[in-house]
């Protein structure tokens, strides 16, 4: 049996000025942002497929794969892929289908296929996509695993801020896109909401966890500013992919460069509240090991360890945005284009912009919070109180 307590960081402010008004002040922005969610919450009479997209594929199990002549064509070959339908209506009854020769359905696998039915009662079925929920589950079990047995109490909050985000992200920035309202300001509201319930749910309440709120809420406002100002004089449109071409053919009213402005914003939140937290947490402990450090030391001290993370995590954040546009930029220079040619296409340099801009949300991100941070813990007495990351265990 394991118990725990939190360590609460705002617990040992002698004069609580402080630590009321940067509680004052978070509350401000949760209240913004729930007003912003109120505004923008999505209508309730919506389809369940208001984009006219929706496939009900169906389980199958390939029990045969093999190689015939094609009934469009005697002359040519065809891999005839025979499976059991295991979901729906048709669920035990046994069909084929037919792909080209060189598909990767092999006897075996269990796939998912749309099934039609025709005017004369004849039941069409087409493949769909391959079936992943085994492997997926399977992964998913890892990770948490992983988590909780390196993170503890604190992997679970972290976990269970996860799933919040995604909830928030799949109940209300999605529907609310799908109504057609203000791309930016969906991610904006998007964005701090899942920055507050992923912070506190991890890290506990506390005025350590409020000032890499603040931080964290300021760096995103730059971030989307910035986003904003190059998608605009970069002329984007926003149609870089197939999705985007099928929702604006489908007139839908979902603005593209809204969208690519969400992306951004919502995308690099991910990375600012790990640097914002960690670098409240350097001060806090510098703070407890030297309480007699003035408040420009602790502050350069700080930002030394800032460096050292931002470095590697600009790094990874390009090296991110790279790797998915890889297969393009293997594309375009495979056809002799140069790099500058291949850099300013839109669909690459769409990508660009998500890393510089998130990069320079990033940079920013470290003294803002470290600022804040020592501007905060100086102004208490010199006690031991953890920061955003410290918690007590006790087990039995």
């Amino acid at each position: 049996m394991t118990g725990h307590a939190h360590a609460a960081p705002g617990d040992d402010f002698t004069g609580r000025d402080t630590a009321r008004v940067l509680r004052i002040v978070t509350i401000a922005c949760a209240v913004v942002i729930v007003i912003g969610a109120i505004v923008l919450w999505p209508s309730g009479d919506r389809t369940t497929d208001p984009l006219g997209l929706q496939a009900d594929p169906q389980d199958a199990h390939v029990t045969d794969v093999e190689e015939l002549p094609c009934t469009s064509d005697p002359n040519a070959q065809c891999a005839v892929v025979t499976f059991e339908v295991r979901s729906g209506a048709h669920a035990g009854e046994v069909a084929s289908i037919e792909q080209s020769v060189d598909t990767s359905i092999s006897a075996g696998d269990d796939i998912e296929i749309t099934v039609t039915e025709l005017e004369d009662g004849t039941t069409l079925y087409s493949f769909y996509d391959f079936e992943r929920s085994t492997p997926l589950i399977v992964l998913v079990v890892l990770f948490v695993g992983a988590v909780v047995a390196l993170g503890r109490w604190r992997g679970v909050g972290a976990l269970a801020g996860l799933v919040v985000s995604l909830a928030i992200i799949v109940w209300f920035a999605l529907p609310s896109l799908v109504d057609g309202n203000n791309a930016v300001s969906v991610a904006l509201v998007t964005a701090g909401a899942v920055a507050i319930v992923a912070l506190y749910l991890a890290h506990g309440v506390g005025p350590a966890t409020d000032v890499a709120l603040l931080s964290t809420f300021a760096s995103l406002a730059l971030t989307g500013l910035l986003a904003w100002i190059f998608v605009e004089v970069g002329n984007f449109t926003g149609l870089t992919d197939d999705a985007s071409f099928v929702l604006q053919s489908l007139e839908t009213g979902i603005d593209p460069r809204g969208i690519l402005l969400a992306g951004i914003v919502i995308g690099s939140l991910g990375v600012l509240d790990d640097v914002t937290v960690t670098q409240v947490s350097a001060v806090w402990e510098l703070h407890r090991s030297r309480p007699d450090v003035g408040r420009r030391t602790l502050f350069t001290s700080a930002l030394k360890i800032g460096r050292d993370h931002i470095s590697s995590t600009v790094n990874t954040l390009f090296l991110a945005y790279a790797g998915a546009a890889l297969p393009l930029l293997l594309l375009f220079t495979g056809v002799g284009e140069s790099i500058t040619g291949v850099a300013t296409r839109e669909i690459v340099a769409t990508e660009i912009v998500r890393a510089l801009v998130g990069s320079i949300g990033l940079v920013a991100s470290v003294p803002i919070s470290t600022w804040l941070a020592a501007q905060v813990v100086t102004s208490r007495p010199s006690r031991d109180v953890g920061g955003p990351t410290r918690r007590r265990h006790a087990s039995e």
